[in-house]
């Protein structure tokens, strides 16, 4: 007696009915459905001669009734689902009460986003790569948009959104020319790194972008630095890793961002010769703590440098 319909693209919505009257028991009987939903989609299926496995993230919230009207029922759910996403994926996530603010300030940045570029509210910061010694070796490019009445808003706010929009990749131009622009007048022995999104690279534009706006600028390739993460080169033989191999052809130096995160292997640094590997926080935050960052650091920081890779 319960409903599945399809919102559109990869996106389910399961309609349970006749749960406990219980919140807890209600709350239970949910989650019982989610971790039968999760263990379905993960068994592995044939594609071709090929066996392939998948994995899904789901947002629940509990209702009674039309006290809730359906749209906020909705973006609850879908707040619980992007959750579960940043909690690791393939996992079930409840709303939380609280999280209703969120649900707002998500539904106001995603209305006035459109008009961000227009009306000149983004803007680059910049932050130094220092090496141990101290010396200044490059610069990264950090995004940050001056909301109107939000004030200064950073990446993880907005970029999500931007790429569920389709606005990422006006976006990501404006970016390139802006650094590039400002790179032109930097030292000659300063890099500029560029964060690239995934969503970024299914277009097929970012590789034109970049060469038209890098040739605008008269930097040499050799200066830039892009940082990708690990969901770029996830698949090996896809379009995006032959942009990348394209692009490094021509001096650009290529980085894996937050390596040690979500699926991270070491067959990354194996698939595609990156020039730099960037550990992600979480393990430098946690080294002085003795949870075992320190030989997980030190393994990475040896197989890179066997590789001629900068960590």
């Amino acid at each position: 007696g319960d409903t599945v319909a399809r919102l559109g693209g990869d996106e389910f919505v399961v309609l349970l009915e006749h749960l406990s009257a219980n919140l807890d028991a209600a709350a239970t009987q949910t989650e019982i459905v989610g971790e039968k939903l999760l263990a379905a989609l993960a068994r592995p299926y044939l594609l071709g001669a090929v066996d392939h496995r998948s994995s899904a993230s789901i947002g629940a919230t509990l209702f009674r009734g039309h006290e809730t009207p359906i749209d906020n029922v909705l973006k609850q759910a879908d707040l619980a689902m992007y959750k579960a996403k940043e909690a690791g994926r393939n996992r079930l996530h409840f709303f939380d009460p609280a999280m209703h603010t969120l649900v707002l300030r998500r539904a106001q940045l995603e209305a006035s986003l459109p008009g961000a570029l227009s009306a000149n509210q983004l803007a680059l910061h910049y932050q130094a790569q220092v090496t141990g010694d101290g010396e200044v070796t490059g610069s990264e490019a950090l995004l940050r948009w001056r909301h109107p009445t939000r004030g200064l808003v950073g990446p993880d706010e907005f970029i999500a959104i931007a790429e569920e929009t389709g606005l990422i990749n006006p976006i990501g131009e404006w970016v390139i020319r802006r650094a590039l622009r400002d790179a032109a007048a930097w030292p000659t022995n300063i890099r500029l790194a560029i964060n690239l999104s995934v969503s970024q690279f299914k277009s097929g534009l970012i590789g034109p972008v970049l060469l038209k706006h890098l040739g605008a600028s008269g930097l040499l390739p050799t200066r830039i630095e892009l940082e990708v993460t690990e969901s770029v080169v996830l698949d090996a033989d896809g379009p995006a890793l032959a942009t990348l191999e394209a692009l490094k052809a021509t001096g650009v130096r290529i980085v894996l961002d937050d390596f040690g995160t979500g699926f991270s292997s070491l067959s990354y640094l194996r698939s595609f010769p990156f020039d730099k590997i960037k550990i992600d926080r979480s393990f430098v935050a946690e080294l002085t703590r003795g949870t075992g960052s320190s030989s997980i650091i030190k393994a990475v920081v040896s197989i890179a440098a066997d590789r001629n890779m900068v960590t």
